[in-house]
Formats: C-alpha cells, structure tokens, sequence
C-alpha cells in the first residue's frame, strides 16, 4: 500500500503527535513497565514523549504521516535529550519505588548510546488500527533518506522484539540486548552510515 509522504509536525501539533504515539505504545513492554497503572500511564507516558520530544518540534525533525495515523520523533545529530528535564519526568511520574531500577536501565542505554553525532529515533508508533499496514516503514525511510544524504548513522531501541525485524528490514542491526532485572529487555540498535 502506498502512503503519502511524512509532513514535519510542528509545534502547534504536539498534542496531536502525543496522543499518537500514547495509543500506539499502550501495550509496550518498556512503556507499560515504568507505567503499569492506566491513569499513570496516560499522564506519566505522554508527559515523558513531551520532555524527549520538544527539541525535536522545535527543529522541525517530528514526522506524521496520514493525519497523524503515525508518528516519529527524531533527535538529530547534536541534540541531545534534555537529561535534566527527562530525569524530573521520571521522578514526579513513576511510582516512587520503580525509580531506581528505572535509572539502572537508563544508565546501561546511555553506556550503548553512540557517541558520534547520529540520529537517534526514541520514539516512532503508529495507531493501532492502521499499524501493519506500511506506515512505519514510510515514517522510516523518510528520515533514513535523510540521514543517508548526511552520511549519519541512526539509533533507536526497542522494548518490542516483533518489532526487530522491521527496524532490520530498513537496515538497523542488533548492538546489544538490556538485561536489568525485573525490567523488560530492551534491544539497542544502530543503523550505519550510508
């Protein structure tokens, strides 16, 4: 099936992007593990998309495609997550308890994040009822093409191993599997300079 091409979502539809990839990541591993609580996870999740999120609206690199039926958002080379921002989205979202171990795991990601200038993908969903059908792969190639006119490499990292084969289909490779206890797996992966 072929879809239109992505369109940068700006700032004005953050909202819209949000609430997005809030449905499309309602069953994943990570997401539903710092949030198992429905209420906490539709604050908690949306606030934590908004603080990774917002240099990416202000850059122009937050893609959607088919009104908002799928969203990703980019990090490009020399932008960084704001640590700060993001470590206080933890703390005032997640159960108080869980916090540690969730820092555990941020710090084994943060020790496989590459550290030459790369796009880093922390986020791409699509809404459930459209998901499977190519709109991931077209959000994907969409901002690969232009990683590739830059001779820059890409990252992500998945809670979700059916989503391993996609990522590897657009030339993504498996540098590592998370293990922290008593949190889900998680797969950095790292797509090459082309």
């Amino acid at each position: 099936m072929r879809h239109p091409a992505p369109q940068v979502a700006t700032a004005r539809d953050e909202d819209r992007a949000i609430a997005t990839l809030v449905l499309a990541f309602v069953a994943d591993p990570a997401m539903r593990w710092l949030y198992p609580e429905p209420s906490r996870y539709l604050a908690g999740f949306s606030r934590l998309v908004r603080a990774l999120g917002r240099d990416a609206f202000q850059k122009g690199s937050v893609h959607e495609v088919s009104e908002f039926a799928g969203v990703a958002i980019w990090l490009g080379p020399r932008v960084a997550p704001d640590e700060a921002l993001v470590g206080e989205v933890i703390q005032s979202t997640v159960d108080a308890p869980r916090v540690p171990r969730v820092l555990e795991v941020l710090a084994e990601l943060d020790r496989r994040h590459p550290t030459e200038p790369h796009w880093y993908l922390p986020f791409l969903g699509v809404d459930a009822p459209r998901q499977r059908t190519g709109l991931g792969s077209t959000l994907l190639q969409h901002a690969l093409a232009q990683a590739d006119r830059e001779h820059a490499p890409a990252y992500l990292e998945t809670a979700n191993p059916a989503n391993i084969p996609l990522y590897q289909r657009h030339g993504f490779e498996l540098a590592a599997t998370v293990e922290v206890p008593s949190a889900p797996m998680l797969f950095p992966m790292v797509r090459p300079a082309r």
